[in-house]
């Protein structure tokens, strides 16, 4: 049997308990790419629902896999058209529903994101307010910090053999 990006699969670690893993947390191969958090990141959002308008300091909690966590508009670098692509705006002062923008979000909690390119199911999120989606978006470029993950002791020596 083998598992695809994105299916559910159920496995248990060597020395690492059911209790210690919490919704969020992301397993990954940690010889050739290991998850790190994400200190911040680029993304496409499109608001779909909001009503007022957003602009930076705007701190929405996102839906990204199966963790919850606010994270802040800390830049709205471009309005682009959404069908094309291309830039109408450059650094706008805020965005509205139907607006589809380039933003630089940080996470306020230890999060990790992929590209929607490179891990489509990590490279996805929706942004939820006042009990609704307000907007979604796809990860285009993400600032990793270090791994504070917790790795196992095969993982540990496969790092040291390198």
């Amino acid at each position: 049997p083998e598992a695809e990006p994105g299916d559910y699969v159920g496995f248990n670690i060597k020395n690492v308990a059911v209790k210690e893993i919490k919704r969020g947390f992301v397993a990954s191969n940690s010889k050739d790419d290991p998850c790190k958090e994400a200190v911040d990141f680029e993304a496409q959002v499109i608001i779909m629902n909001h009503p007022g308008k957003i602009s930076a300091g705007y701190t929405p909690v996102l839906d990204c896999h199966t963790s919850h966590i606010a994270c802040k508009f800390t830049e709205i670098k471009q309005k682009i058209d959404k069908r094309t692509g291309k830039m109408l705006e450059e650094n706008p002062k805020e965005i509205k529903t139907g607006d589809a923008s380039l933003c630089i979000l940080k996470p306020t909690k230890p999060m990790v994101v992929e590209t929607f390119k490179q891990y489509a199911p990590l490279g996805r999120f929706a942004v939820r307010d006042m009990k609704q989606t307000v907007a979604v978006g796809v990860i285009k470029s993400v600032c990793k910090g270090e791994s504070t993950g917790k790795s196992t002791k095969s993982a540990d020596k496969a790092a040291n053999a390198k």
